[in-house]
């Protein structure tokens, strides 16, 4: 998964403090769920994060690129870059188990629901935060799941004719039917216990589909 999304935090002139970038990216995820896109002006997150506006604007070029990098740093958090990359020695299960639990647990997280929620009410009024947020966030996942596959291919472990398909289908297994009830407001987030065993089935499911 690239990170072409996120400036870097270096630069000519002053370096960047982590600490205010950090700040604003936080700042920018609770208002944006809490009033939307359009109605969290680069202002209120300054004032939220506690910093000027001409630091906002200097780690993050505009409100696009910060919707981009909040949306991206959630699905970081859960699912970082290296889980999507297949080493010789390590088996594909492994990989998959640890790609579906960080999976599993970031779109039933409250933020995420959260998010989710506010995407699918504004899309009809704002197209270009829900294309926003799905480049950053489920896009950016689907071609990285496809590049793991892609090796997996490649080494013999798995065999699949269609990488982005095959992506797709083991988002979709994940996500089941308690994604939705979570997003309808029908339920609370799956137990950890009950919520690994759902992973553990699906990670059998999608193997049996696709070994050699």
């Amino acid at each position: 998964m690239s990170n072409k999304l996120l400036p870097p935090s270096g630069g000519p002139g002053r370096p960047k403090d982590p600490a205010k970038r950090l700040a604003i990216l936080e700042a920018a995820k609770r208002l944006f769920m809490r009033n939307g896109y359009e109605g969290s002006s680069m202002d209120a997150i300054a004032a939220e994060a506690g910093v000027s506006k001409l630091t906002v604007y200097s780690h993050f070029t505009d409100k696009e690129t910060l919707f981009a990098c909040a949306v991206e740093s959630k699905c970081e958090e859960q699912l970082p870059t290296p889980y999507f990359e297949l080493h010789s020695d390590t088996a594909i299960d492994t990989v998959l188990l640890a790609i579906g639990r960080g999976f599993n647990s970031l779109i039933n997280s409250e933020e995420s629901v959260a998010m989710m929620r506010l995407v699918m009410t504004q899309a009809g009024q704002n197209p270009q935060m829900a294309q926003l947020f799905y480049d950053a966030g489920p896009q950016r996942m689907l071609l990285a799941m496809e590049h793991l596959l892609e090796q997996a291919n490649a080494n013999g472990q798995l065999r699949v004719e269609h990488p982005q398909r095959a992506a797709e289908h083991f988002f979709s297994l994940i996500k089941g039917g308690c994604n939705f009830r979570r997003l309808i407001g029908c339920c609370e987030p799956p137990s950890g216990l009950a919520a690994d065993e759902h992973v553990q089935e699906v990670v059998k499911l999608f193997l049996r589909a696709y070994r050699p």
